[in-house]
């Protein structure tokens, strides 16, 4: 190999961006990924860029924190947002991809590419003798870093591990779904056909919500604490906080009329397809913590899921992250210089975000191996203002993220609530357009 490359830790979104962003500019890269030789517990595509939680990378438009997200990736020539395309299955205002499509391409784009080398081993530690001589070395081993590796990193970096739950919504089979009673229709926009809907009664509605709060859950390790990211709450959670919370949550009736009544239900539990055949659809915001056959007995409560077969059932894992302010410098570890993070064990949430972190990363390793300095985008953009929340110490603990306006600087001007969201957009895309002609 040539004199020069760069190591990457795991196969996921992140470690795939950064990958090809380096490749492209021209850097030789070894891509580290332990599968199939070994799994996560959430894992069981031995593809690249396997998609776990959900098939869709949310929200396409600009006036979202994600989807000024994606077009920021785009022009910086993201590998996600291409494949993405490739794959993409309806769904509305949001990107949804077939997942099995996405990883096969995006497994097949990383093979082929001349300046990357695969190698389907695990790495268990930082002084690893095959990363010796790297240039750098990336750990973007994903919130499911394989516990060897997750306990070499925080011998590394002191303190206490932090951590959150993640669920996993189930999917069901379209052939099994009572068309009868479920429907098809978009919030919003009601001559789109994406999301499949099931309407609710409100004694059907309540009677699903008290069997979720008493339904029995997965009990988590003695020395494993609960501590959920707020943008993923388990639907029973969601539930406990209040018996109306899901009416005005997941479950919203807003903007949807059942055609068999020509009225708005009192709550409707939506199914978004899974592929392009539409054979599967995964219920959305219904990610869980419910044990199997409880999932199985509460789900087909809900009007039209009666006789459902489940595709795959939802499940629980830890997600494991650092507390970037304290342990980072621009995604570089303090404790070992040379070492980089990328991705949600950074402590960016999402699919979107992860791909970003692990783009933007590849792109400024690519410039500083090349002698020069690749400035952040200003906190005003998308992608300036995650990367900025990974670099300022927090009121409180450190939490993972999504992307949204909340990270970027204060507008400082007065505005209309419902016009605020585009005037976030504008400024982040203007101050996006003036740093890429500063730095082309």
């Amino acid at each position: 190999m040539h004199e020069r490359w760069v190591a990457v830790i795991g196969g996921g979104l992140a470690g795939c961006e950064c990958a090809h962003a380096l490749a492209q500019a021209g850097e030789k890269v070894r891509l580290y990924e332990m599968k199939p030789k070994r799994f996560s517990e959430a894992h069981e595509n031995p593809g690249l860029a396997e998609l776990v939680c959900s098939n869709s990378l949310r929200s396409e438009e600009p006036a979202t924190g994600v989807g000024l997200l994606k077009q920021e990736m785009r022009a910086l020539g993201s590998l996600v947002m291409d494949v993405a395309e490739a794959a993409r299955v309806a769904a509305g205002k949001a990107l949804a991809v077939d997942r099995a499509v996405f990883s096969a391409r995006m497994t097949e784009i990383i093979e082929n590419h001349p300046n990357i080398e695969l190698v389907r081993e695990e790495i268990e530690r930082l002084d690893d003798g095959r990363l010796a001589g790297a240039a750098a070395v990336v750990v973007a081993a994903g919130p499911l870093a394989s516990k060897p590796l997750a306990d070499d990193l925080l011998a590394l970096v002191g303190g206490q591990k932090l951590y959150f739950y993640d669920a996993i919504a189930p999917i069901v089979s379209f052939d099994s779904i009572d068309m009868d009673k479920a429907f098809w229709g978009s919030r919003y926009r009601l001559e789109d056909s994406d999301y499949l809907n099931c309407p609710l009664t409100e004694d059907e509605y309540k009677a699903l919500v008290a069997a979720m709060v008493a339904g029995e859950k997965v009990k988590p390790h003695e020395f494993e604490q609960h501590i959920h990211f707020e943008g993923c709450l388990p639907v029973e959670e969601m539930a406990e906080r209040g018996e109306m919370t899901l009416a005005f949550g997941p479950l919203k009736p807003v903007g949807l009329t059942d055609p068999r009544t020509g009225e708005q239900p009192f709550a409707v539990v939506q199914l978004r397809a899974e592929n392009r055949e539409k054979t599967a659809f995964n219920l959305v915001g219904f990610q869980t913590k419910l044990t199997y056959p409880e999932q199985k007995r509460v789900f087909r409560m809900i009007p039209g899921l009666e006789q459902a077969e489940f595709l795959r059932l939802g499940s629980i894992h830890r997600n494991t992250y650092v507390d970037a302010p304290e342990v980072l410098d621009g995604l570089e570890l303090k404790a070992r210089r040379g070492v980089w993070l990328a991705g949600q064990i950074t402590g960016v949430e999402g699919y979107v975000e992860s791909a970003a972190c692990g783009l933007w990363l590849g792109l400024k390793l690519a410039a500083k191996l090349n002698g020069t300095e690749l400035p952040a985008p200003p906190p005003e953009t998308a992608l300036g203002g995650l990367l900025a929340h990974l670099a300022a110490p927090p009121a409180k603990r450190f939490q993972p993220s999504n992307v949204h306006f909340g990270l970027m600087p204060a507008l400082n001007k007065k505005a209309p609530k419902k016009m605020r969201k585009e005037l976030y957009a504008k400024r982040g895309q203007e101050a996006f357009a003036d740093w890429r002609l500063r730095t082309a």
